[in-house]
């Protein structure tokens, strides 16, 4: 689900916020910038953690459970933001 705040994001701001809480909760090395969840030893908690503050800072839920599944890197994690959000990367 997505609030008002989803509806005038362009996917520039998201892929610039989502970026900062990724590098932000995972602590990311910058010669780690393509490792996916798992290679940066993301726990449960690091899940909770980005998924919460996507929904807090941008208006736009995705589930915990998708970062599980998927083992996203930045990129695929922005794209699936972005998809909730129904703005595309094209726009």
């Amino acid at each position: 689900m997505t609030d008002n705040r989803a509806s005038g994001l362009s996917f520039s701001l998201i892929e610039e916020k989502v970026g900062e809480i990724w590098r932000n909760v995972l602590d990311v090395p910058a010669d780690m910038a393509d490792a996916t969840f798992f290679d940066l030893e993301g726990e449960s908690i690091s899940a909770i953690r980005i998924v919460s503050r996507i929904e807090d800072e941008l208006g736009i839920a995705i589930e915990v459970g998708d970062i599980f599944q998927e083992d996203p890197n930045l990129g695929a994690l922005v794209l699936r933001v972005a998809a909730a959000a129904k703005v595309s990367a094209l726009a």
